[in-house]
């Protein structure tokens, strides 16, 4: 469990200074401020959707789906 919480905490970090680091050349490069927020949206994102899925029942294995099914003849 320790591994899992410190392999994500890494994770974490690496992408917001990813995202920082958009933003720190964006800026030194002379984008306007419509271009650095547009490439900063763009990064923060996928965390976001990442967030959203993370807290939502598991999806169900393929075994489970195929045991629901039922069959023509009435067999389950």
């Amino acid at each position: 469990m320790l591994n899992t919480v410190l392999r994500s905490s890494w994770l974490i970090v690496g992408w917001i200074a990813a995202v920082a680091m958009i933003m720190v050349a964006s800026t030194a490069t002379g984008a306007n401020l419509s271009t650095t927020a547009l490439l900063v949206a763009l990064g923060i994102a996928p965390g976001i959707v990442v967030a959203f899925l993370a807290h939502r029942a598991p999806s169900p294995s393929v075994a489970q789906i195929l045991h629901s099914a039922e069959t023509k003849d009435g067999r389950s």
